[in-house]
């Protein structure tokens, strides 16, 4: 099958899984795995920060942040699309006991003057106290939109002058940072706290990593304890995100050319509506109700060996990620091409 569901389907390459079994592994708990070490070393450095922190998922790293950066009753400003809202099971309520406000930003992106005019008065005692902002960048279900810089700098400005910290959801920041020629050290200091997937673009099996402060790595990494995110021997796993981050950066290029090649193929296609704006390698498009429902569409997919999901509201998703050979791409688009005629002639 070719995989376009997301790019969190990819496999470790052969040189990974080497790289893997060679790794130097201890009780992380106890704070002597050497690889565990290596890597949040590593990330730290990159981003020049002071500290970082191993996890299982994005999910827990963001959920961590949150606590960190919270207290109960709280409340937390992010985009109406954030993953930490949409996709991450209520955590910010049951881990944290915060509420959310939601802004309605561009696809995922809003603006500091949004920010601003939803910070709650400290001193209303019948409001939640706004403590922290989550930023999403790219953000995911707005088709991996990347953010522009100078924005998150004045988010970083209201930030400041209300007191309040700022987190950045980098589920996908490479693929952000390698369309937008950016560099890890402006977002390290840019943010409070930083989330990053090893997984996904990067092509690492499992893990993500939480960057920050010493004392916020310190407070979080109580706080991984007490979710049941301590691991002992997980070297073999943080040996497969260093060499991501060593050596698989760059070719999320690749990724992105193939996504632009998909998005021309699509924009031919009768059955398409529209199409998100495609940056980086997220195509969402909306089919024309009228010829083909996502559902149809995902079926038809299926049948020739393509999976991909819909994301509600007649809306497909496809993900390009390292698994999806030049090949497979061609075989795609001829898919596509095919089904195309076949609609056009009806």
């Amino acid at each position: 099958m070719i995989d376009l569901r997301s790019d969190t389907v990819t496999k470790p390459s052969s040189e990974m899984l080497e790289f893997m079994m060679k790794a130097r592994v201890g009780d992380d708990v106890f704070g002597e795995d050497s690889a565990v070490n290596e890597l949040q070393h590593f990330a730290a450095d990159m981003f020049g920060m002071e500290a970082s922190l191993f996890c299982a998922s994005g999910t827990m790293t963001n959920q961590i942040a949150i606590k960190l950066h919270t207290q109960p009753g709280d409340e937390v400003i992010c985009d109406k699309l954030s993953h930490i809202y949409l996709y991450e099971g209520g955590g910010i309520a049951s881990n944290s006991g915060a509420s959310v406000r939601l802004l309605e930003g561009n696809l995922g992106r809003f603006t500091a003057e949004q920010v601003a005019e939803n910070i709650n008065d400290r001193n209303n005692i019948h409001f939640p106290i706004s403590s922290l902002v989550s930023i999403e960048n790219t953000v995911n279900k707005g088709g991996g939109a990347c953010w522009e810089i100078d924005e998150i700098v004045k988010i970083k400005e209201v930030c400041q002058n209300n007191n309040m910290a700022l987190h950045l959801d980098g589920a996908r920041l490479f693929n952000a940072m390698i369309e937008k020629n950016q560099s890890p050290q402006i977002f390290g200091q840019l943010f409070d706290t930083i989330s990053i997937c090893l997984s996904k673009g990067l092509g690492a099996p499992v893990g993500s990593l939480l960057i920050g402060s010493k004392e916020h790595i310190t407070k979080a990494t109580r706080i991984r304890k007490v979710m049941g995110g301590g691991m002992r021997q997980a070297g073999f796993l943080a040996a497969a995100g260093l060499f991501a981050l060593q050596n698989n950066i760059e070719r999320i290029t690749v990724d992105h050319l193939n996504a632009k090649k998909l998005e021309a193929c699509l924009r031919t296609c009768l059955f398409v509506d529209f199409i998100y704006s495609v940056e980086t390698n997220i195509i969402i498009f909306k089919l024309n109700p009228h010829i083909l429902s996502a559902i149809q569409l995902i079926d038809f997919l299926k049948q020739n060996r393509i999976l991909a999901v819909t994301m509600g509201n007649n809306l497909v998703r496809f993900v390009l990620h390292l698994d999806i050979s030049e090949s497979e791409l061609n075989f795609v688009i001829n898919i596509l091409n095919e089904l195309n005629f076949k609609r056009t002639i009806l």
